[in-house]
């Protein structure tokens, strides 16, 4: 019986890691006979678990989603993953999920063995989590709306409040969800202005129902870079465009890349473009990336550069020295 129960759990293990396997393929990696795979796959639907069969040499297993949820199987490697997100899911950007992530995280723990509980214990002993000032949270059952809209490519109604906090009625065709600089971001094709539009989602009050369905489009370009490029630059009066002397990847450690998109030219230089509301503001940000730069557009900022530059040497020269 021993020797079923840990040939079950090995079967249940595969059916999870890939979503069809054949009957020899799962027969040689069990070592047993094919009647046997069967006989198990039997005794896993007992247990709970939707197994689907397709007749024929190129049938085959699939493990399905049924209307009960049953036990998972996790190696430790992925226990330990899931303990972590539900840890870090407390205090997030979605309201009302720190609660379920609490419980979920609380029944994980139980069944853990001691080895990865101690694991999991010692990361959330160090861990401490700081959440963002004035973060803007948005709630799960919006979000699950609009991803539902998205999968479904069902058309959404929603009242949007801008910036300015100007209400506005909105139908859109969804395409994807972003999470982008801690806050939500739908990107969708909006059918009275007929272009893409990026909405911050929690500034949408969906109006249910959805629908009607509709065929998608062709997006812009990925969907996560457009929605960067609207948030950091097109949104703002002025967007410039900056040769950066330093790597991509320098330019993330110190963490501009919330503040606009980096784009690697090579090794050693990348292309920076952001945007912002004055040409002081875009002046000072520049100038902060400690780094030589060139000026590409607008041409107005260099201009101010060159004012700004003035106004600190003669700052520089009436300052008296230590």
């Amino acid at each position: 019986m021993l020797e079923t129960s840990a040939r079950l759990l090995r079967l249940l293990s595969l059916l999870q890691s890939r979503r069809d396997w054949s009957g020899p393929d799962l027969a040689e990696r069990l070592d047993v006979t094919a009647r046997t795979v069967r006989r198990d796959v039997d005794r896993l639907r007992t247990l709970g678990y939707p197994v689907h069969a397709a007749p024929g040499t190129a049938g085959g297993y699939r493990l399905g989603a049924g209307a009960a949820l049953p036990p998972l199987l996790l190696d430790d490697e992925e226990a330990v993953a899931v303990a972590l997100c539900l840890r870090t899911g407390v205090g997030g950007t979605v309201a009302g999920i720190e609660e379920v992530s609490v419980r979920a995280l609380s029944k994980l723990e139980q069944v853990l063995p001691s080895r990865l509980r101690h694991r999991v214990q010692a990361m959330q002993a160090i861990t401490v989590h700081a959440p963002p000032p004035g973060r803007a949270t948005v709630g799960q059952d919006v979000l699950t709306v609009i991803g539902a809209a998205c999968r479904d490519r069902e058309r959404l109604r929603f009242d949007y409040s801008d910036h300015g906090g100007t209400s506005s009625r909105r139908t859109v065709e969804p395409y994807r969800l972003v999470n982008h600089g801690r806050r939500w971001y739908l990107l969708a094709w909006d059918t009275s202005r007929e272009d893409w539009r990026t909405f911050r989602v929690d500034r949408i009050d969906p109006k249910p129902p959805t629908g009607p369905r509709f065929a998608p489009r062709e997006p812009p370009e990925d969907a996560a870079a457009y929605v960067a490029k609207g948030v950091t630059t097109r949104a703002y009066r002025y967007q410039a465009r900056v040769t950066l002397h330093m790597s991509a990847e320098a330019v993330a450690d110190f963490g501009w890349t919330g503040f606009g998109t980096i784009e690697a030219i090579d090794d050693k230089t990348c292309e920076l473009r952001t945007g912002a509301e004055s040409l002081d503001g875009l002046t000072v940000f520049v100038a902060l990336l400690g780094a030589e730069f060139e000026v590409h557009e607008p041409p107005e900022l260099a201009e101010q550069l060159r004012v700004v530059a003035a106004r600190l040497l003669r700052a520089a020269d009436r300052t008296p020295p230590d």
